[in-house]
């Protein structure tokens, strides 16, 4: 069903459909496509080329991070180092990560039973099976966003705000929050939702999303931006996990700065102040690493990591029958 402009919601695109971005191909038949948007920024952070409806808002989910962590040190809070590079992380869960986490929560004097997020088993596959397996059972430490709500529950305690209701849409930290992603993205945020983690979730379109992972490569030496970008730059195993292929990218490239959100969505920006922002419109996150590697060697990237993100086999039977491949 195609949905009028009059009667479109907030976030709800209208119109034609989007470009395939990818498709399905398995035993040499396409069983599938996947639709969505991508728009790439040029130096100077003018739009270079794009498709799909890049000026519309969506979420961008955990794509927002970097501005939820410039937030909570414009508020006063000092981080740096793997545990500012953890105040942006959609973490795996991994053992060093849930540690680290616990000595952030100790050094504040908090606990994790204030945490606002839910309980979860680790992001990473391997890493949940190891913790089963183990007896452990979900915890609010081991959810990916427990490093954000742990310095987000700091900030709170450093200025004296209230911590029960921090994830209230009008609370003071949460309002900086917007102020951040509003100021990076360069637009006023067009709708606030509720995220998976419980947090605000605000909505701006894929070119503010890019213009704002831009303003942190390119933010001065010292800034919370820069700090943020730097910190996630030089720990991408804190961000992501030793699996993922947010560490893998900014690993391979250097100076790169990435991070994906649920429901696909995928920002990077390069230190040269190029910069993309992409979203698969059904959610498929199977097709994001092939998509991004793709607009990435289309902006010149080169790195045998790309290659190996392109690749996203389909299986049958246990072994390779076919592929998730970009198709622009």
């Amino acid at each position: 069903m195609t949905t009028t402009a009059s009667a479109a919601a907030p976030g709800v695109l209208s119109g034609a459909p989007l470009p395939v971005l990818a498709e399905v191909v398995r035993s040499g038949f396409t069983e599938g496509r996947h639709r969505g948007s991508v728009v790439v920024l040029d130096r100077d952070g003018r739009v270079d080329w794009a498709l799909g409806e890049v000026t519309a808002p969506v979420y961008p989910r955990s794509a927002n991070k970097p501005m939820q962590a410039a937030a909570v040190l414009r508020a006063g809070l000092e981080l740096s180092g793997e545990r500012l590079a953890l105040a942006a992380a959609s973490h795996s869960g991994e053992p060093f990560q849930q540690e680290l986490v616990r000595t952030m929560l100790a050094e504040h004097g908090l606990t994790e039973d204030e945490l606002g997020c839910p309980t979860d088993l680790p992001l990473d596959r391997e890493e949940a099976d190891r913790f089963l397996a183990s007896g452990a059972r979900p915890s609010r430490v081991a959810m990916n966003c427990s490093g954000k709500h742990t310095a987000m529950l700091a900030a709170c305690r450093v200025n004296g705000w209230s911590r029960a209701d921090y994830l209230a849409p009008d609370h003071p930290l949460q309002l900086l929050v917007r102020e951040c992603v509003e100021a990076a993205a360069g637009e006023e945020v067009a709708h606030t939702g509720t995220d998976g983690c419980g947090a605000p979730l605000m909505a701006v379109s894929l070119t503010g999303l890019a213009r704002a992972f831009r303003s942190f490569v390119t933010a001065g030496s010292g800034t919370p931006e820069r700090r943020v970008a730097d910190a996630m730059r030089a720990h991408p195993e804190y961000v992501a996990g030793t699996r993922r292929s947010d560490t893998r990218l900014m690993r391979a490239v250097p100076g790169a700065l990435a991070k994906m959100g649920a429901e696909a969505v995928q920002a990077v920006a390069l230190p040269d102040g190029r910069a993309l922002a992409l979203k698969i419109e059904d959610g498929g996150m199977r097709a994001l690493a092939p998509v991004t590697a793709r607009v990435l060697a289309r902006m010149g990237v080169d790195s045998p990591v790309l290659a190996e993100l392109a690749e996203a086999p389909l299986l049958g039977g246990g072994r390779p029958v076919g592929e998730i491949r970009a198709t622009f």
